[in-house]
């Protein structure tokens, strides 16, 4: 009974200094930026309020929807046709790294550090970078989608493979199957639903981000965007963002109903 008492004042003692510390950084970094929380707990209600009174869509904005529903149909294409290349070479990458599928160490150790490098080095840093060699093309979105998720699909390809049981990969070898033999009859199958499964969420969180990517290369839904903020046309503005929000929903939920129908 006295090691149960002391354990729970340990850890009480714990998350006591745990708040403590929290607080003591909150009220630090208040002082050191000069923020006063007060006003702006106030004056996120006014930005609301604000942004309910300019950006609601209104009939004037209605005549910019065919030019809002263009290049929200190429944004959307250009993130899945990033994905579906990425998949491609992702999937060759994880081959090659994954300890169930690789002969090679070599390619083992240098394919996991550079898919964790690719994967960290954010879209927004490869749209700035490529944006000075392929200028405001939709190329220059492609290649930036395109390159974050291969790091991306690489390493979450490379855990899934490394999951694969080793039963089947002994069977098909007894039976004398080659290297792709065994990839596509045994392991490819074994992790087909995990596989598509991290490939349609790329693809979600692609269309979402492609919209940025957009603002930065000057393509796409993301340049209408800034192309009506810009030029004061908020209620269009306002137009854009909503059908998004549908787009990225109704993705959202045709993902999810592949991913239970696979699941079953």
């Amino acid at each position: 009974m006295a090691e149960l008492t002391r354990y729970f004042s340990h850890q009480r003692r714990v998350r006591l200094l745990v708040f403590g510390t929290l607080l003591a950084l909150l009220l630090l970094a208040q002082v050191a930026l000069q923020l006063n929380v007060i006003e702006a707990a106030t004056g996120v209600f006014a930005g609301w309020g604000w942004l309910v009174a300019n950006f609601a869509p209104i009939a004037s904005a209605f005549p910019a929807l065919g030019e809002i529903s263009w290049q929200l149909a190429a944004t959307v294409l250009i993130a899945i046709a990033a994905t579906m290349v990425a998949a491609g070479v992702a999937l060759l990458l994880a081959l090659a790294g994954a300890r169930t599928t690789s002969h090679w160490p070599l390619a083992q150790a240098l394919i996991r550090p550079f898919a964790s490098i690719m994967r960290n080095i954010p879209f927004v840093a490869w749209a700035l970078v490529l944006l000075f060699s392929f200028k405001q093309t939709p190329f220059t979105g492609f290649l930036a989608l395109l390159l974050m998720s291969v790091g991306y699909l690489t390493r979450a390809f490379m855990e899934t493979l490394d999951e694969v049981g080793h039963g089947v990969i002994e069977a098909l070898e007894a039976t004398g199957a080659g290297y792709w033999a065994i990839i596509c009859q045994g392991v490819l199958p074994a992790a087909a639903a995990p596989l598509v499964s991290w490939l349609l969420y790329m693809i979600e969180n692609n269309i979402r981000d492609a919209t940025l990517v957009g603002m930065l290369t000057g393509t796409g839904v993301g340049f209408l965007f800034d192309l009506y903020f810009k030029s004061f046309r908020y209620p269009a503005a306002g137009l854009v963002v909503c059908a998004i929000i549908l787009v990225t929903i109704a993705i959202e939920l045709s993902a999810t109903k592949l991913r239970q129908v696979l699941n079953a």
